[in-house]
């Protein structure tokens, strides 16, 4: 549901609310300025600025484009500044756009049109009210104040973020067969969305530190540097998260290959018993295989020889099979000493 909300600053620091457009308008004849907050308006009621203010129609249109880069423009009689504010929820990083326009006697400030909308500005009222000795000097202090609040909203993200990829490295370092790859896949692609706002916004507060912005006196410019260093730590931990990401992907598949590497090597030791196995018994099979189909007679030289003879071929039989044992021994010996 779009709302509108219009206030008068007087040059005293109080926050006059107006009831409609018209009453806001009247109000920027009289000292101080106005302040005139739309939430969700549609390109109708937005248009509705563009003569009594001056602003460009494709500035207002710039409005109701949930995809614009964080940007400022520069115009004859005020500037329009886009904002981004960030959420992160659920591994999810989340934007909402945030458009200013300052000039001498208004700003105005458009937000609301995300599907996942919590409107970034709400609460900014009372803040505002406490710091009445700030805005009544003009336009400049009260967007500080807005661009701070939004970006000290940041920090949430940005902590979440971090505690996202602490948890994937946790579940890579416990069971990396069990993790889903995709997870990393995620976390940089919303890296790479936080680093792109912060970046675009941190250029946007580099113009007005350096007095690059009409509207926003030189005394007001220093406030600015302090949001400028928030942008920058959370850029730079943001490259930092980016970097981790990248090592938490080459860590998983380390740890993937050394886990196939040891189900590899014990498939191979299983199999070498086996085949050592086998070929131990496989001459004892042949011999016992001949000795039982074969005539006591034949094999033992009588009925009265069986008593001893049995034994005898069990002894055989051990022996060969011993034999057969220390000779592969000797053949795999000799195998590493070649490879060594």
């Amino acid at each position: 549901m779009a709302t509108s909300e219009f206030y008068h600053i007087s040059s005293g620091g109080s926050l006059e609310k107006i009831s409609t457009f018209a009453g806001a308008l009247s109000a920027m004849k009289e000292d101080g300025y106005v302040w005139l907050n739309y939430r969700k308006a549609s390109r109708e009621e937005l248009s509705e600025l563009a003569e009594p203010l001056g602003l460009h129609p494709l500035s207002l249109e710039d409005c109701t484009d949930e995809n614009q880069v964080p940007k400022m423009d520069e115009f004859p009689n005020y500037a329009f500044i886009v904002f981004n504010a960030l959420r992160y929820e659920q591994e999810v990083l989340m934007s909402d756009e945030v458009d200013l326009f300052i000039g001498e006697k208004f700003l105005v400030t458009v937000s609301g049109y995300s599907e996942t909308t919590r409107y970034p500005i709400d609460g900014i009222k009372e803040i505002i009210e406490r710091n009445s000795a700030a805005v009544k000097r003009g336009p400049a202090w009260l967007m500080h104040i807005i661009l701070d609040f939004i970006v000290d909203q940041m920090v949430d993200a940005v902590e979440k973020a971090e505690a996202d990829i602490d948890r994937a490295e946790e579940a890579i370092l416990g069971s990396p067969s069990a993790f889903d790859p995709a997870m990393l896949t995620y976390l940089r692609r919303n890296l790479l969305g936080l680093r792109k706002t912060l970046f675009h916004e941190r250029e946007i507060l580099i113009k007005i530190s350096r007095n690059d912005c009409e509207w926003v006196p030189e005394k007001a410019s220093a406030h600015y540097r302090d949001i400028f260093d928030h942008l920058s730590n959370f850029l730079e931990m943001t490259e930092s998260h980016r970097d981790n990401v990248t090592s938490l992907m080459e860590l998983y598949a380390s740890m993937l290959n050394n886990q196939m590497a040891r189900d590899s090597n014990q498939t191979n030791a299983t199999v070498r018993r086996l085949t050592l196995i086998t070929t131990i018994f496989m001459p004892l099979t042949l011999l016992a295989g001949i000795f039982g189909m074969s005539e006591w007679t034949v094999m033992t030289g009588g009925e009265s020889n069986i008593r001893h003879s049995y034994p005898i071929f069990a002894a055989i039989m051990v022996v060969i099979g011993l034999a057969n044992f220390l000779f592969i021994r000797w053949l795999e010996r000799n195998d590493r000493k070649k490879f060594l």
